[in-house]
Parts: structure tokens; sequence; C-alpha cells
């Protein structure tokens, strides 16, 4: 498979399996950085942009998240785009003229499993073959918050079978593991205060947080959301 790296065999098997048509665990991991994906491409051009469409532009990958068009009497039509990187943390915007090629990118959404983070990267089960893959941690959004069975999305370049991004739920729920001692019936402050989740990651939490509850984040923002009753 192009752009991955075999290593030697001291991922430990995760099994056993049941049912006979899952595909035979391999005691590999295929290792992914942000680079290796970008090598195929198809051809289009402007009247097929849309939201969620993955274009190569400049040898870097973005996800259209906004487009228009901008039209005058005096001038060709000009199509923009708000933009958003896949493999780097910018976005930007982009114009072109009406008809210019654009080089969209077939993606497929699977469904992966975090298992442990060591040397080669993040460690990641795909859920169907039970495949383990490695990716580098700027593929990942909101790393900090990934924690041992997370169940999260890959995003894999079709062409080349290769990861681009790896997606957490917009939100998720962790234990804190640490929080200075709340104020009680305090529940209307907007004061906030730093607490650490089983993740080892600090979220600003509502003073009346205490340790040992949990707790729903926002992985995009970073942000406390509510708290949550087992």
């Amino acid at each position: 498979m192009p752009g991955c790296l075999y290593l030697p065999p001291k991922i430990k098997p995760f099994g056993p399996f049941t049912g006979g048509s899952k595909k035979k665990q391999t005691n590999y991991a295929l290792v992914y950085t942000a680079k290796e994906h970008i090598k195929t491409s198809i051809m289009a051009n402007t009247s097929d942009i849309s939201r969620g469409l993955i274009i190569k532009l400049d040898g870097s990958l973005y996800k259209v998240v906004e487009f228009g068009e901008n039209k005058t009497a005096r001038a060709a039509a000009k199509v923009w785009a708000k933009l958003q990187g896949v493999d780097n943390n910018r976005t930007i915007e982009k114009t072109w003229n009406s008809g210019d090629s654009i080089f969209p990118v077939r993606v497929e959404r699977r469904a992966y499993q975090f298992l442990y983070k060591d040397d080669t990267g993040y460690n990641f089960m795909d859920n169907e073959t039970f495949e383990q893959i490695a990716i580098a941690e700027e593929l990942i959004n909101a790393p900090q918050f990934l924690k041992d069975g997370q169940e999260v999305s890959v995003l894999i370049n079709t062409e080349t079978e290769t990861p681009m991004s790896v997606e957490l739920p917009d939100k998720i729920v962790l234990l804190v593991t640490y929080s200075e001692p709340g104020l009680r019936g305090d529940t209307a402050t907007r004061t906030l205060k730093p607490a650490t989740v089983e993740t080892g990651a600090t979220v600003n939490v509502p003073l009346f947080v205490n340790e040992g509850e949990l707790i729903r984040i926002n992985t995009a923002t970073g942000e406390y959301v509510e708290r949550v009753k087992e």
C-alpha cells in the first residue's frame, strides 16, 4: 500500500473475534503522516463546489465550509469559498474565476476506535477489518480528548487508501480527575476554574463542578457544555 510503513509485530492482538466474515487480524501497524496522502486527485471546476467537499490546493487539503458567487455587470463572475484545513490548522478564503479548475479528493468516512499512543503515533483499529494504523497527531482534531476505546471517524483518501484526518464526535463525556472544591449551591455563576479530565487535558468549568463528576465537552472549541449525571 503506498504511503505506509510496515512495522515489526509489536502490537498486541485484539481478540478473540467472532463472525467468520471478518478479515483476519494483522500484527502490523500502518503509520501515516500529514503529507503522505497528497498524491492524486480528480479534476473538476468551480460549478462542482459544494459544502463539505475536500479539495487539494497548493499542496494541502481543505474542506469547503462556505461558498458563493459574485456577479457583476462589468466583470466575469467570481466564485469564493471559505476553506478549513484538513491536514493543517489554517482557515483561508479562496476566489476563482467562474469555470476555473479545482481538484477534489475522493474520501470515505470509516469508523475506528482509539487504542493507545506510542512512539509511532496515535493507534486506531478499524471497526470492520480490525486492521490497526498509527496516525500522526497533526491529522487529529482535538487529540487531547482521546481516551482508550473512543469511537472516531477517519477520513480516507480512497485513491491512495491513506487517512487524511481523524474526527472526534462533536461532544464527548469525560471524567473530572482533579479540580479545586466547588461552592455549594453555586449553580448560576459564570466564574470558571480549571479542571483536569481523564485524558490529561484541562478544561475551564463552573465553580460547582467537582472532582469525580462527568462533564460534556465541545471538541471543536474545547469548552465545557454541561455536567452529566451517571
